[in-house]
C-alpha cells in the first residue's frame, strides 16, 4: 500500500474522509459522555474497559452502544 498525502487526495475522497472522520468523533465523544455520566451499575463490566474499547475507530463506540450499557429499568 502506498502512502498518500493529503495533496494527492481528489477533492471527493478529502470530502469523504472528513465525513467518516467527523461521524467517528461524534461517536466517540457521545459514547465517552454517556460512559461518563452513566453509574458503573449501568454499564456491562468495567467503565475503564469500556472507555478504552470506544476508542477504536467505529467498532468501539457501536459496540459500547449495543453491548456495553445496561437497560434502564422503567419505574411504575
Amino acid at each position: 500500500m502506498e502512502n498518500r498525502r493529503w495533496s494527492d487526495l481528489t477533492s471527493g475522497q478529502r470530502a469523504r474522509l472528513l465525513v467518516a472522520a467527523s461521524v467517528q468523533l461524534a461517536l466517540a465523544a457521545t459514547a465517552w459522555a454517556d460512559l461518563a455520566n452513566r453509574p458503573a451499575a449501568q454499564v456491562n463490566g468495567p467503565k475503564l474497559m469500556w472507555a478504552a474499547i470506544i476508542a477504536v475507530n467505529f467498532v468501539g463506540p457501536i459496540a459500547y452502544f449495543a453491548l456495553g450499557r445496561r437497560r434502564r429499568e422503567i419505574a411504575g
